[in-house]
């Protein structure tokens, strides 16, 4: 009785995070900072040392092919070595990937090399990130677990590129954008060991399928899924969508207000900063209004609809007050807390699949890795079918989050789920 009270009066517990993880949520958080640091400012970069736009393009969309082959990947991995080694491979992956294209890349300022390295270290940050949601649906009791799946976006986000834009925005001036990206590898670094060799939590050492499931069959099962559970497509489309328009952003954005709307450099990483710092705070809090009133309508109406509104405010409000920061900030805070508002997919997949929760997960895994191509593939798509213009882009995304608001209302948990959901609890207790 003692072992249950402490448990139930401990701070992390109280607040969402699973407490033998609380080092991982910490870690992750650095690793991510780290990740983000380039976020803000690769783009202008790129443009300023003599790339073309399409260059710039063409980098970010292999960049997201792989990670969103690899947020496939790590559902399956963490299945059938345990997802702390798969951690270990992503972070060891982005330190070794990260030296090449530093040194045989950007400091040459060599096109062939930029691309190689840059696109193989689209592998590595998923496999620690997603890996890491797989170890948390693992570990944590079903009961915690959409506030722990919303402070696995807080700790992504957070970093992603919040945190890693303002690090960028002191560091630039002081060593200039060579020496911050070589802060980025020492962040990576710190985070990913302080996550790992800080967290003790069993699961996440362990193989979590039977030993008699050969590889074949978890990868395999991992996508077959999709036609067996028709909800987890649904859901991995919803997943793609709600984070593909702040990739397409980070492609074309700083161009857009740097070049065209006259802000500086660190006017749009405060602006890039102030929209994430609202995408994380609504992590949070959209994760805990979703257990209130349910899920499916938090993503639908905050989601699907609030992005259909806010996108279209968010290119419109900067043109029709020039310079206004402030008018730009109020409408890209209402921007980031739409996307935020696609959270409770995370918590909502493994109770639609309760049995197959990392196959279930590796589906969101991969439609958020397919959100980082996705989105600039649609800009690409659209100078193509309407030639240049912002407007295009910004209306087609626009209709493309509307449509997600009637997929989400779909994805409903089925009795025979919501049964073996409550007979798991029951022998848990």
């Amino acid at each position: 009785m003692a072992d249950s009270v402490t448990k139930k009066t401990s701070f992390v517990e109280k607040i969402g995070i699973p407490k033998a993880l609380f080092w991982a949520f910490v870690g992750q958080l650095l690793f991510m900072v780290g990740d983000g640091v380039e976020a803000g400012y690769l783009d202008t970069f790129m443009l300023h040392t003599g790339h073309p736009q399409s260059f710039v393009n063409e980098l970010f969309t292999c960049y997201g092919i792989t990670v969103m082959l690899a947020a496939w990947f790590a559902g399956p991995l963490s299945d059938l070595m345990g997802p702390k080694k798969v951690m270990w491979i992503g972070l060891i992956l982005w330190a070794v990937l990260e030296v090449g294209f530093l040194i045989f890349g950007l400091t040459p300022n060599n096109s062939t090399w930029i691309l190689t390295f840059y696109t193989l270290r689209g592998f590595a940050y998923p496999l620690f990130a997603y890996g890491f949601l797989v170890w948390i649906a693992a570990a944590t009791p079903s009961t915690m677990l959409g506030a722990a799946a919303g402070w696995f976006w807080f700790s992504f986000s957070a970093g992603l590129p919040t945190l890693g834009s303002q690090f960028a925005r002191f560091a630039i001036p002081a060593i200039g954008e060579i020496n911050t990206f070589w802060c980025s590898l020492g962040l990576v670094v710190i985070g990913g060991l302080l996550a790992l060799l800080f967290t003790h939590e069993p699961t996440g050492t362990q193989r979590l399928l039977p030993t008699d499931v050969s590889p074949k069959k978890a990868f395999l099962g991992s996508i077959s899924i999709i036609w067996r559970e028709p909800k987890t497509l649904i859901a991995g489309i919803v997943r793609t969508v709600d984070t593909s328009s702040e990739y397409a952003f980070l492609a074309i954005m700083p161009g857009f207000f740097v070049d065209h709307l006259g802000f500086t450099l660190g006017q749009w990483l405060n602006l890039l900063s102030l929209i994430f710092l609202s995408n994380i705070i609504v992590n949070l809090i959209s994760g805990m209004v979703a257990d209130k009133i349910g899920y499916r309508f938090v993503v639908a109406v905050f989601g699907g609809i609030g992005g259909f509104v806010t996108i279209p405010l968010f290119y419109y409000i900067p043109l029709w007050y020039p310079g206004n920061f402030a008018a730009a900030a109020a409408v890209g805070i209402l921007y980031g807390a739409s996307i935020a508002a696609f959270v409770p997919l995370s918590g909502l997949m493994p109770q639609i699949c309760p049995r197959e929760k990392a196959a279930a997960l590796s589906i969101l895994g991969l439609g958020a890795g397919a959100s980082t191509w996705v989105g600039p593939a649609i800009v690409s798509l659209c100078e193509l079918i309407f030639g240049t213009g912002m407007a295009y882009v910004i209306w087609t995304f626009a209709v493309i989050y509307l449509i997600t608001a009637g997929l989400t209302m779909t994805l409903r948990i089925s009795p025979e789920a919501r049964r073996y959901i409550q007979q798991q609890e029951e022998q848990n207790n």
